[in-house]
């Protein structure tokens, strides 16, 4: 009885946080955010750290793959920002019954497409990296990619569960979950690929097998212990078009994005393998893995934001929603410059842990030298990446899908293409096009989201806060 009234305890605490004060609430929420995408990110990095061991072009094939991998990764994490935001709404409107609803439809929904894509993908997979230009490859990368997208389901059902709970404030045991899986793929990997001469599947086995034990941690969490501020019984599921439609209207638009994302990478491996070999998507790749890490912070921003924001929006605040999107765009603005730094004065030590082998010892000073290019890139980045995450927060996922589409494809694949390409600058061109092509899209979403709260604030007025 005494931990029942204690669960009772934490979970309020937790709900309260989200309809609380904006400020305390990302700040509370930020932080256990980017530690497990952090530790998403280590795992990752750690297959492309151990894989380079294996040569320039298993890196390079790691680096075809990815935005493929980050597809399947944005199914999962736009359906559960579908779940996310519609649970943030029913909360701040203290509708507890949408909430378990959402969050059943959002299982039901991940469960479905982890069996139907694999089906669908696998068999095109040898043309798609044909077109990407890494035929080269294509040993490596299929070892890679027939247990990584053939067992798919497990990292759309673990990022699916993982948005449920923190929907609900409980972000420090989505961040348990997650440390588990990093972890192990950690320890895992270097035992698969070398101590049992598994070689770049092994890498993907390591990876499968840790997503599958968090999968596990999870399930024990929501359906045996059941203590969590949800009821996930299956009597609470009732097939609702409502729940559907709010899910979809943003998973669809937040899945678009990612495939938008990898489009992008796609482009650019394409683009610089024109240019340049596939060595410089070697680069390229390494390049982006320590770009994506010092970009953790300002996701767990920007996912905090949406919890915050769309709760705000839900209880028809919009004083919260306006307070929470500016205090995310500081601080992000200010991490951003000081990660900006630390990634050009220690270039050349980030460069050595995808240089280490022989290898791949030449690559380091040239590794060094287009991190300390792309450390821009990080700059601008909390200005757009706050406006798509209010904008799906309040359940308006196409918006953000637009932004996303100006700054990635129109911005940044056009200005690549156009330097890099046309004006005849090479990868250094193509590096150029990249960073003003998302100054360009990311100061247009933060236009259009300052006109938006603004809007909000003249038809339905402004809520006291108390």
């Amino acid at each position: 009885m005494a931990q029942a009234n204690e669960f009772e305890e934490e979970t309020h605490k937790n709900i309260e946080v989200i309809r609380g004060e904006p400020k305390r609430a990302i700040r509370k929420l930020a932080l256990p955010m980017a530690l497990s995408m952090l530790l998403i990110m280590l795992y990752n990095l750690a297959d492309s750290i151990w894989v380079s061991g294996l040569g320039a072009d298993a890196l390079a094939a790691i680096g075809f793959i990815t935005p493929l991998f980050m597809i399947i990764i944005g199914l999962g994490n736009g359906i559960g920002a579908g779940a996310n935001s519609l649970i943030a709404r029913a909360i701040g409107a203290k509708n507890k019954q949408v909430a378990n609803n959402a969050a059943l439809h959002s299982i039901l929904i991940s469960t479905i497409i982890g069996i139907v894509i694999p089906i669908i993908l696998i068999p095109l997979l040898p043309t798609i990296i044909t077109i990407m230009g890494g035929a080269p490859t294509m040993k490596y990368a299929m070892a890679y990619s027939y247990v990584i997208f053939g067992l798919m389901i497990v990292f759309i059902f673990a990022s699916v569960m993982s948005a449920i709970l923190r929907s609900e404030g409980d972000v420090n045991r989505a961040t348990i979950a997650i440390a588990i899986t990093a972890i192990l793929n950690i320890v895992l990997d270097p035992i698969f690929i070398y101590s049992l001469n598994m070689g770049i599947a092994g890498a993907a086995w390591a990876t499968i097998l840790s997503s599958i034990i968090s999968c596990i941690v999870m399930f024990y969490w929501m359906w045996i212990k059941k203590d969590t501020y949800m009821d996930l019984e299956l009597s609470n599921f009732k097939a609702s078009k409502y729940v559907t439609k709010e899910i979809l209207k943003v998973a669809i638009p937040s899945t678009a994005e990612q495939l938008i994302i990898s489009l992008l990478v796609m482009c650019i491996n394409a683009m610089l393998v024109i240019v340049s070999t596939t060595t410089q998507v070697a680069i390229y790749t390494a390049t982006m893995r320590i770009v994506q890490m010092a970009m953790i912070p300002l996701m767990g921003l920007g996912t905090a934001l949406l919890t915050v924001g769309g709760a705000a929006y839900g209880a028809r605040n919009y004083k919260k929603m306006n307070t929470s999107f500016t205090y995310t765009i500081k601080v992000g603005f200010i991490i951003s410059i000081i990660l900006g730094a630390i990634m050009i004065i220690f270039a050349p030590q980030l460069s050595l842990l995808f240089s280490y082998s022989a290898e791949t010892a030449y690559l380091t000073d040239k590794i060094a030298e287009v991190m300390r290019i792309m450390s821009l890139f990080l700059i601008f980045m909390p200005f757009g990446m706050a406006g798509s995450c209010i904008f799906q927060g309040v359940g308006r996922g196409t918006t953000s899908l637009i932004i996303t589409v100006i700054r990635s494809l129109i911005g940044e694949v056009i200005l690549a293409y156009t330097f890099g390409i046309a004006m005849g600058l090479g990868y250094m061109g193509i590096y150029s096009g990249l960073i003003v092509g998302s100054f360009i899209g990311s100061m247009i979403g933060f236009g259009w989201a300052k006109l938006f709260i603004r809007e909000c604030k003249k038809l339905f007025g402004k809520k006291a806060e108390n």
